[in-house]
């Protein structure tokens, strides 16, 4: 009886386990494909957008910028040139991103003022992007591979059947100590997140306020970020969006920083 016993008890931990591990990787699928719904629309693409950042006393500031994007390959490697036009003190100002499968993407900015090409470290990547509440990770994208994540619930926001997903980094990190993603099971983009700190505050939160077809491709046109720890928010307003439109990989260097290609920016 007691071996009896003991041989069920080792079946449960084994089904157990192995329910907890399927749970997980069904929550990894989800944040991959609502990865690729967001940030691969299309093989590549184009935008002209308008930031407006809002201080904690109302006081706002207006970014207008061009961002393209290429990708190499779905879900993996990945490039952004971002280049910025108003208002002067932002104007030339460039951004380039290379995103990798793995997660260790390399950034730089060109600071025009003082002809400088910086590298963004790894510890720098959850700065504020241009003083916006956006961090320059927001703007890429992190990688669903550096976070664990867990289905939570499945609920309703705003009428829309939503998977809630808590994601954990999987090694030390200064952007958030947990998020929750609430994605929409139609479309698979994310509707609304929320970061958490080590103290498990609420201290930012992304919202996705408009969503429209572009070339057949559900976009999220304006989206805002919410600084709940120091007030205020960041909109972002995408317009002109164009998917595949041809964008030729030699874009994404630093010659094209100092330069940028007249084909895709007009000022």
């Amino acid at each position: 009886m007691k071996k009896l016993t003991t041989t069920l008890f080792a079946l449960l931990l084994i089904l157990g386990i192995s329910s907890s591990n399927a749970a997980a990787a069904d929550a990894t699928e989800l944040m991959k494909q609502s990865h690729l719904a967001y940030f691969y629309a299309g093989d590549d693409g184009l935008t002209d957008v308008n930031m407006t950042i809002v201080s904690k006393k109302g006081k706002e500031r207006v970014r207008e910028f061009t961002m393209i994007r290429l990708d190499i390959e779905e879900g993996g490697n990945q490039k952004y040139y971002t280049y910025f036009k108003k208002p002067s003190d932002v104007s030339r100002i460039t951004f380039l991103v290379h995103k990798t499968s793995e997660g260790n993407d390399q950034r730089w900015i060109y600071i025009p003022s003082i002809d400088l090409v910086k590298p963004i470290s790894a510890d720098d990547k959850n700065s504020s992007f241009v003083g916006s509440d956006f961090s320059y990770e927001d703007i890429s994208g992190r990688h669903w591979i550096e976070d664990n994540h867990t289905l939570k619930a499945d609920e309703t926001l705003d009428g829309k059947a939503v998977y809630v997903i808590e994601s954990v980094p999987k090694e030390a990190y200064k952007g958030f100590a947990r998020k929750l993603s609430y994605i929409d099971k139609e479309t698979m983009l994310p509707l609304k997140e929320e970061y958490f700190s080590k103290k498990d505050k609420l201290v930012k939160k992304f919202t996705a306020d408009k969503i429209e077809v572009v070339d057949g491709i559900t976009t999220i046109i304006v989206r805002t970020m919410h600084n709940i720890k120091k007030g205020g928010h960041t909109t972002v307003t995408f317009d002109k969006i164009s998917y595949n439109v041809g964008v030729k990989d030699d874009i994404f260097t630093e010659r094209y920083l100092k330069n940028p290609p007249r084909k895709y920016i007009k000022k």
